[in-house]
């Protein structure tokens, strides 16, 4: 029987956030109060959650760089509801004239526990409405790993295409993660199709809980993600799992469970490269 003391609840938030950023903070500040409310202690917002689909990225990381709102408005939501707080992305300017798109995460006392540059940028074909993705051209790539510190152990921070990189989360692993949290916008067509056995590829690998929140629904005539936020444990088992449109799911974290897994089958120590 797993040890009371060493269960806490996650939950992943799935927005459909659109170009009307106050808006956009409303409604994560309601998926993030409800999280509180069902007793979590960690919830993570998705990729792009305050402004989704626009093409005033620019203006937003040039604000953002100067005033630091988004990164308040975050810290913010911490506090005020004592949880740890994944900030899903935010673009913040980079040295080349593009952004990063950048992933914060917060204690429950609002303290920055670390920033985490999104790596892998998804430029590809992939035959829907809008056919073709390019992040490269907005987007620069970030180059370092990032795991932190937390009540609830050590958090690695991946954004969404890079869940297709399982080398990624193995340096991760490498740096003591217990946790992965992956803020995401995966398209309609790559989610449906490829979403779910990815998450539970690199939860099972690296036997870690792996809390993904995406993005949900229809967003302007050519966006459309795939919803499906979901929390899986460290043996594989979907927790919890969102359809489409916004949702707040919730599940429990067991620490001891997983360490105990790891005892049981120490997959690192057996790694032979």
């Amino acid at each position: 029987m797993s040890d009371s003391r060493s269960t806490s609840k996650v939950a992943a938030l799935q927005m459909v956030s659109t170009i009307q950023l106050s808006e956009n903070l409303l409604r994560a500040e309601a998926l993030v109060a409800e999280a509180a409310a069902s007793g979590a202690t960690l919830a993570v917002l998705p990729e792009n959650f305050a402004l989704f689909g626009s093409k005033t990225i620019f203006q937003l990381a040039a604000e953002e760089a100067k005033t630091g709102a988004l990164q308040h408005f975050l810290a913010g939501l911490s506090v005020r509801y004592s949880i740890i707080l994944v900030g899903g992305t935010i673009p913040l300017p980079a040295e080349d004239g593009r952004v990063y798109a950048t992933s914060f995460i917060y204690g429950a006392d609002g303290a920055c526990l670390g920033r985490y540059r999104k790596i892998h940028l998804f430029d590809a074909d992939v035959g829907d409405a809008q056919g073709s993705y390019r992040e490269s051209d907005s987007y620069a790539p970030g180059d370092q790993l990032v795991v932190v510190e937390s009540a609830l152990g050590r958090i690695g921070l991946a954004v969404c295409y890079d869940l297709r990189f399982p080398e990624m989360f193995r340096g991760m692993l490498d740096l003591q993660m217990d946790i992965i949290v992956l803020p995401s916008a995966f398209t309609r067509n790559t989610g449906w199709a490829h979403w779910l056995p990815l998450l539970r590829a690199r939860a099972i690998e690296n036997q870690c809980l792996v809390v993904a929140a995406n993005q949900g629904g229809i967003h302007d005539s050519t966006r459309q993600t795939s919803g499906g936020s979901v929390i899986v444990d460290s043996w594989g088992r979907v927790l919890a799992e969102a359809g489409l449109g916004e949702a707040c799911i919730i599940a429990s974290y067991d620490q001891a469970e997983q360490n105990a897994l790891r005892r049981r089958m120490p997959v690192s120590q057996h790694r032979r490269v």
